[in-house]
């Protein structure tokens, strides 16, 4: 990896110890609640305005390009300015320690869900819970709705979307599709746009060893669960099945969260929609990036699918294999197409597919909002039958009207959520 950021106006590596750096980075990772949008504004306010480490211009600049990759923008937000701070071990100290506390809970959070999800005080604080998850989906409908809908052609993309799902189209074609549709359709009214920035002498060579390293690194573990033969069978279908959604999860982490409903319910049966919205409840209550939430679903699969393991050998595996998978692709993104892809900027056709793409993935949010809908609002009784809650409705619409307003943080309103359904639970 390149140890060696490009030039500055300013030097912040030399006037910023790595160990404050660290010390910064860890308690960070401990503190990012409240998704994507609050920590990158945490980020801005600790990095710009406080303590001064970035001018504004490199923070903003790091920002856009974060906001092109498929990922964890806040993350790879993170990365990106540990990289311009110190380089290579800069930007794996800030990657690196933006997840692991978030990790580390989820994993326990996970365990005693496996293990006391049935209880009544666990499923009352879980009732809770989901009902504000379905408030934050369909917030976060209407933020990105805001920001796709640009022009009428882009609405029409969007339904697209949506149908093709309905349809059971695998998710990356729905992506591609948004792209090529963005790209073909007119654009958008962009800013003038200067010339592109020059690529730096032997920027290719360096990144064809960034990349080599980064597939070693994401070959090796593959291996491994190849000589471990039928009894990683699981956990190698895991890596690979993950290793592909990191290459198109645009959208965040709800989007991602529609497609591995789609294949890991629907398509391989490793868990129920009912764990899936489970895990983003719980993931809703960590630090970090949301998307962690894929860990929840590699430890409840192999949870639910031991073979020859015990259970918490098998989710721990599951769990490893999926936070590697999901992570690893994120940050090289950042080393490796940092000065390729800051290109993009200048690139109009670009701006469109990019367009597209966002008015596709508004579509596959109002999806999961309908699945989660189903399964939240309509849940399946003891008996097999199916009515509507009229309880979760009013908790959803309260726990909504209180994100909408601003109200409530996130993490508030699913604290409430889980007080509100641990207290009716243990009122029953």
């Amino acid at each position: 990896m390149s140890a060696t950021p490009p030039p500055s106006t300013t030097s912040p590596a030399a006037t910023v110890p790595f160990r404050e750096a660290l010390r910064f980075w860890a308690w960070l990772g401990c503190v990012s609640f409240g998704g994507p949008a609050a920590q990158i504004a945490t980020m801005h306010e600790e990095l710009v305005v406080r303590r001064r480490w970035l001018p504004a211009e490199r923070f903003d600049h790091a920002l856009n390009f974060c906001m092109l990759l498929p990922g964890p923008e806040a993350q790879q937000l993170a990365t990106y300015s540990g990289w311009l701070l110190h380089g290579a071990r800069g930007g794996l100290a800030a990657g690196v320690l933006f997840v692991l506390p978030a990790a580390v809970l989820l994993f326990l959070l996970a365990w005693i869900h496996a293990l006391w999800g049935t209880t009544t005080a666990v499923v009352g604080i879980l009732w809770g819970c989901k009902a504000v998850v379905m408030a934050l989906v369909l917030e976060a409908v209407l933020r990105v709705g805001k920001r796709a809908l640009r022009r009428p052609h882009h609405a029409a993309i969007a339904m697209a979307a949506l149908v093709a799902l309905l349809l059971h189209v695998p998710f990356p074609f729905v992506v591609l599709g948004g792209a090529l549709a963005g790209l073909v359709l007119p654009g958008t009214n962009a800013a003038p746009l200067g010339p592109a920035p020059k690529l730096a002498t032997g920027l290719a060579a360096r990144t064809l060893r960034v990349a080599a390293l980064g597939f070693a690194l994401w070959a090796v573990p593959l291996g491994l669960l190849w000589l471990g033969g039928p009894s990683t069978a699981l956990a190698r279908d895991q890596y690979l099945f993950f290793s592909g959604a990191a290459l198109v999860t645009f959208g965040g982490a709800y989007a991602v969260l529609a497609y591995v409903l789609q294949a890991a319910v629907a398509s391989y049966g490793w868990i129920t929609a009912a764990q899936a919205i489970d895990g983003l409840a719980l993931a809703e209550t960590t630090p970090g990036p949301l998307i962690m939430v894929l860990q929840f679903v590699g430890f409840a699969t192999g949870w639910n699918h031991p073979g020859t393991w015990t259970p918490l050998a098998s989710a721990s595996l599951g769990a490893a294999v999926t936070t590697w998978a999901t992570f690893l692709p994120s940050m090289l993104f950042v080393f490796v197409g940092a000065p390729w892809v800051e290109a993009l900027r200048h690139v109009r056709a670009a701006q469109r597919a990019l367009a597209g793409v966002t008015a596709a993935v508004l579509g596959v949010l109002v999806n999961l909002a309908l699945v989660f809908g189903e399964a939240v609002l309509w849940p399946t009784q003891a008996d097999g039958a199916r009515s509507f809650d009229v309880a979760s409705f009013a908790l959803a619409a309260l726990a909504f009207a209180a994100l909408a307003t601003k109200k409530l943080g996130v993490l508030a309103t699913v604290a409430i959520g889980g007080a509100i359904g641990l207290v009716r639970a243990l009122a029953a």
